[in-house]
Order: structure tokens, then sequence, then C-alpha cells
């Protein structure tokens, strides 16, 4: 299992959001190329970028701040924020991105989202943002309209490659991920999913793995503010995560 770094962007700056509240961000630092830099000094072997301003509609107002982190390492990045046209992934996948995020588009254009996956096989993935099990589109501020469960399960027909569960009313405040959520995605989808929203530190690692015991298809954790806060080591997460579920239970 996967600990991965996120690093959120709004005007070239590392911000985190508290629940995707645009106007709670806490900036953590001023230049993303040595934030990347630091993840994978630490050993990161994925790094999550966020495009906050393209979730807007600004869709490369953090274009030269992607491309510094390109420049700046050579592990494997994934973004999402944005991503409405075959033309802005196009861009994307020409700054050197190993993979891209659909979310808003899931919604509203599932055409695009299978019309990408072919294009870009086992590159393109799927962002389920979501309060409950309603889930949010652009940026989190609209009703998507659309259920949690019943979207995932039409995702495999559209060809993505990973599921991206974020439960956005646990979004950088630290208390906890939605587990039972996540484990219920991954089963009705049968897609790789990742889990993202609420991690604090080491103890919910280790219910994740727990959890992955489980549901083997729950692949990785996305963590930003709890690695940003010290609350979460990523060193000591990753390791971790990579343990066998075994060593982890009590005895």
């Amino acid at each position: 299992m996967l600990l991965i770094p996120a690093i959120d962007l709004k005007d070239g700056l590392c911000v985190r959001l508290l629940r995707g509240r645009f106007e709670d961000a806490t900036v953590y630092g001023r230049d993303p190329a040595a934030m990347a830099r630091r993840w994978a000094d630490a050993g990161a072997e994925w790094i999550h970028l966020v495009d906050l301003d393209g979730s807007l509609g600004f869709s490369e107002a953090n274009l030269q701040a992607v491309a510094a982190v390109r420049a700046a390492t050579d592990r494997r990045l994934q973004l999402g924020g944005g991503l409405k046209s075959l033309d802005a992934l196009e861009r994307w996948f020409d700054q050197g991105l190993d993979r891209l995020i659909l979310g808003t588009a899931v919604c509203e254009n599932p055409a695009l989202v299978e019309a990408a996956a072919g294009r870009w096989p086992g590159r393109v993935a799927a962002a389920l943002d979501a309060s409950g099990r309603r889930l949010r589109v652009w940026g989190w501020q609209k009703d998507g309209g659309l259920d949690l469960l019943e979207t995932a399960e039409r995702l495999p027909d559209l060809g993505v490659s990973l599921i991206i569960h974020t439960d956005v009313d646990r979004d950088g405040a630290q208390e906890g991920p939605n587990l039972e959520l996540a484990a219920e995605v991954a089963e009705v989808s049968g897609l790789p999913t990742v889990v993202s929203g609420g991690i604090s530190g080491l103890e919910d690692l280790r219910a994740v793995r727990l959890r992955a015991a489980a549901q083997p298809r729950l692949t990785g954790v996305i963590s930003g503010r709890a690695l940003y806060e010290g609350t979460l080591d990523f060193q000591a997460g990753a390791a971790l995560l990579a343990q066998a579920p075994d060593s982890l239970a009590p005895r």
C-alpha cells in the first residue's frame, strides 16, 4: 500500500483547504518544486498534485508550478483539477504527468472520461469527491447530483484505472478517514481505490492497512495536512502501510 503526499496548488503556492473551503486555505510553502523534492527525498513513489484554481475553471493557472515540480523530481506525478476536455488532458500529459484525474467530468461528461481512458490506457483515474454518498463537483462547490456508490459501480465501463475517494467533510480536518465508504467504493467498482480525507496520524494508517486486509482493492492513501502539520511522519507512515496486516493487529 502506498502513502501519497498531496501538493495542492493555489496561485502557484502550496496550500491546504479545510473541507474544500477556499476561504479556509493555509499556505504551507511558496516553492512547489522544493516541496516535491522534500517528498521525493523522503521516499514517495507518487506525488498527488491538485490544481485548485483549475477546479474552478482556470485550468492552467498553475502550469508553471507543475512544470517546475516535473523538472525537480523523477517521481511519478498525478494531477487533478479542472480537466474538462481532451485538449486539456493532452496539454497536461505533455508536461510530463504520469496520471490525470477526472472528477467533475465523471458526473457531467462521462463520455469524456471514457474517451480519455481509451486514449491514454492506464493513465486516467476518477475522483469521487463526496459528502456522505452525494458527489460534489467544481472544486466541491456544487452538488454533482449523483450517488457515490451508484457512480462507482459504473466506472469500470468507462475504462478508468483507479478511483480516488475523498470524504469532503473530513478533508483537512484530521478526524480519521471514512473507511466504510471507501471500502464500499472498492467493492462495488472492483477497481483499485485510494483513500483520501481525514488522515491524522499513524493510527489512521494502521486502520486503513487492516481494512485493506479484508478489501485488497484499497491500494493507497493520500495525505496532506497531517504531513504538513507534523502529526504524521511520511517515512513512518509509508513503512507502516508496507507491513503485512497480521503484524499490525493487536496481540
